[in-house]
């Protein structure tokens, strides 16, 4: 068996962002509108009769042996499918790492996905979104994309309508922020601004995406450093100020996302971002999922 294939790997963005509480597992429960952006990395995948997994990533901070996301998701596919084969992973990188827009768990489902094609194993979406709960918790998201509710970890997931036509401005300042360090943080805040989820999801199915931008939220903003807290805040008020209809961190950042409704503004608030910002990107809400 071998053969060849490059497939998207597209970013995510959370329009809300609340954690629940800690659970008995150790993991936090969050509950999440999350949606996928055009904004993406391509993965090329190469199989080959063999053994190993080899990736290529790039880049000196994203890891290129089993560390890696896609990896360790190429290692689960082959254990559920019961393969022994050599695998290659070329990554190119164009969502921002440490951001909190899930590029490598992006490049794990692309992984996924492409394994499935090539070796013609034929397993449903949701059977690959199961693996890849196995590698992290934003890839079943990845998996499936489109726009959804997460609940659980991040796993356990609900089709939402889509978000209504839209331009996104994603601004990556030069640090980035430790998941695990904001997770650790955010149990020790009193009365954090929680997102309005439910006008969120009242907004999605009206296709109001004024009212959808009015609701953003991500309460680990509450949780940040103060140096950090204001750049991210420095940053929404500077996108806002720009035409942004409303801007909010995602994930637990440090990239800071907003919400046009015309062309214009946006690549002039783009433009503009990008004269400070080196890795600031304009894209779309993925319409296509």
């Amino acid at each position: 068996m071998s053969g060849d294939l490059t497939v998207s790997a597209f970013a995510k963005i959370n329009l809300t962002l609340d954690v629940l509480g800690l659970r008995g597992d150790g993991y936090h429960e969050i509950s999440s509108v999350m949606t996928t952006l055009q904004l993406h990395d391509s993965v090329r995948v190469s199989v080959r009769e063999g053994d190993g997994i080899f990736v290529a990533a790039g880049l000196r901070h994203v890891p290129s042996d089993m560390r890696n996301t896609a990896a360790k998701a190429a290692d689960a596919f082959l254990r559920r499918t019961n393969q022994r084969l050599r695998i290659e992973l070329s990554l190119r990188k164009r969502i921002p790492v440490g951001a909190g827009l899930a590029g490598g768990s992006a490049d794990a489902a692309a992984t996924l996905i492409a394994l499935n094609a090539l070796t013609r194993a034929k397993l449903p979406r949701d059977e690959l979104a199961d693996i890849g709960a196995e590698v992290g918790s934003d890839v079943p998201f990845c998996v499936l994309g489109g726009t959804r509710l997460a609940r659980g970890r991040g796993e356990v997931l609900s089709a939402l309508p889509s978000v209504p036509n839209c331009r996104v401005v994603v601004v990556k300042p030069a640090f980035s922020v430790s998941t695990p360090v904001l997770f650790q943080a955010i149990d020790s805040v009193e009365a954090p601004r929680r997102p309005d989820e439910n006008a969120v999801l009242d907004a999605l199915r009206c296709g109001d995406l004024r009212a959808v931008a009015d609701a953003l939220g991500n309460v680990f903003e509450d949780a940040l450093t103060e140096p950090t807290r204001h750049e991210i805040d420095a940053i929404k008020t500077r996108l806002t100020s720009l035409g942004a209809l409303a801007a909010s961190m995602t994930g637990t950042g440090s990239a800071v996302f907003a919400l046009f409704d015309d062309e214009l503004s946006s690549r002039r608030a783009a433009d503009t971002m990008r004269r400070r910002y080196r890795e600031t990107f304009l894209t779309r809400v993925r319409s296509d999922v």
